[in-house]
């Protein structure tokens, strides 16, 4: 008898990278809809810019720099390209656009070797980039107005941003609150804000398609929001005057987009059940300090990078019990 040995896996789901990359891009497509809806052409242009030059940056540095074959069909650069869209305003610059995906493609991914070897999601390395070296045009957030088809809008601060300069005025959170849209306009997108932080309804659907079609798991998300919303009301309960209640950190700035969309990118995310709700719970708790403590009204994008490092030391230590020991 012939005994032939093999490495796993040994049962095929029929999934595949490709399918994963575009079950993601189809998860997106509500979020879209909802800020060109808000934004009009300049969501559009931005998004097909960004995506547009990731897909140029990592065929023209597999091909000239690696000198390997493309790996355009697997779609990540498609979902790097989505992503930094979704974390920019839609009046940025076209050229400001590009240098993004050329420091997401080249520097947050490709310098560690391609899809499956960078420590730190690549789109938020190329937003965090952008954030730090064009702070003007990085925080010049156009208002929302419905379908608004031209190019120019009246821009305005998000409303963590307003949050944020009413404290630092001595103007108490319930104050604020009272000249900041409502709850339902925070819900449904009619805020200031980048592309795909904008609408929680339709980053809620997305992930709840994704969670559908077993892309991602619970753990991340409900960890990180579960543990910012205690954060929150924890210090709204200890002096409400001074901290914002914890639905406006819920529903403003990329807390939903970064724990459904970002959080969960699995490269980048501890690989255990347990790891994943220890790295959710890191970047709810550092997102709460940044947004209360920091010198950026928003956190998301800073806390999910930090806990990016912590990722190799989170899988070396929370492994699963070994089979028969």
């Amino acid at each position: 008898m012939k005994l032939t040995l093999s490495p796993s896996p040994h049962i095929h789901s029929g999934n595949s990278m490709t399918n994963v990359m575009w079950t993601v891009v189809i998860a997106m497509v509500p979020a879209l809809l909802v800020s060109v809806y808000f934004f009009g052409l300049g969501a559009l242009l931005v998004t097909a810019v960004a995506v547009s030059a990731s897909v140029f940056f990592e065929w023209a540095i597999t091909k000239y720099l690696l000198e390997q074959e493309s790996t355009l069909q697997d779609g990540s650069a498609i979902i790097t390209g989505l992503l930094l869209a979704f974390n920019l305003p839609s009046n940025l610059p076209l050229h400001i656009i590009i240098i993004g995906a050329l420091v997401a493609i080249g520097i947050g991914k490709m310098s560690f070797g391609g899809l499956g070897q960078n420590p730190f999601n690549p789109a938020l390395v190329g937003r965090v980039f952008l954030l730090i070296s064009f702070p003007v045009q990085m925080t010049s957030w156009p208002l929302p107005k419905v379908l608004n088809f031209g190019l120019d809008a009246t821009t305005g601060a998000t409303p963590l941003g307003v949050m944020g300069e009413g404290l630092r005025n001595g103007e108490s959170a319930t104050d604020i609150m009272n000249q900041l849209p409502s709850m339902l306009d925070m819900a449904t997108g009619a805020i200031g804000g980048s592309l795909g932080e904008v609408s929680a309804i339709a980053l809620i659907i997305g992930g709840l398609y994704m969670l559908w079609k077993k892309v991602i798991t619970w753990h991340i998300p409900v960890s990180m929001l579960v543990s910012a919303f205690v954060l929150s009301a924890i210090l709204y309960k200890i002096n409400p005057d001074l901290y914002a209640c914890p639905g406006f950190h819920m529903l403003t700035g990329g807390m939903l987009l970064g724990a459904i969309f970002m959080a969960t990118d699995m490269v980048t995310s501890p690989m255990t059940p347990k790891g994943q709700i220890f790295f959710g719970v890191g970047i709810g708790l550092l997102t709460i300090v940044i947004r209360t403590w920091g010198a950026y009204p928003e956190g998301v994008s800073f806390a999910i990078l930090l806990m990016n490092g912590w990722t190799p030391l989170i899988n070396r230590y929370m492994k699963p019990k070994r089979f028969g020991k």
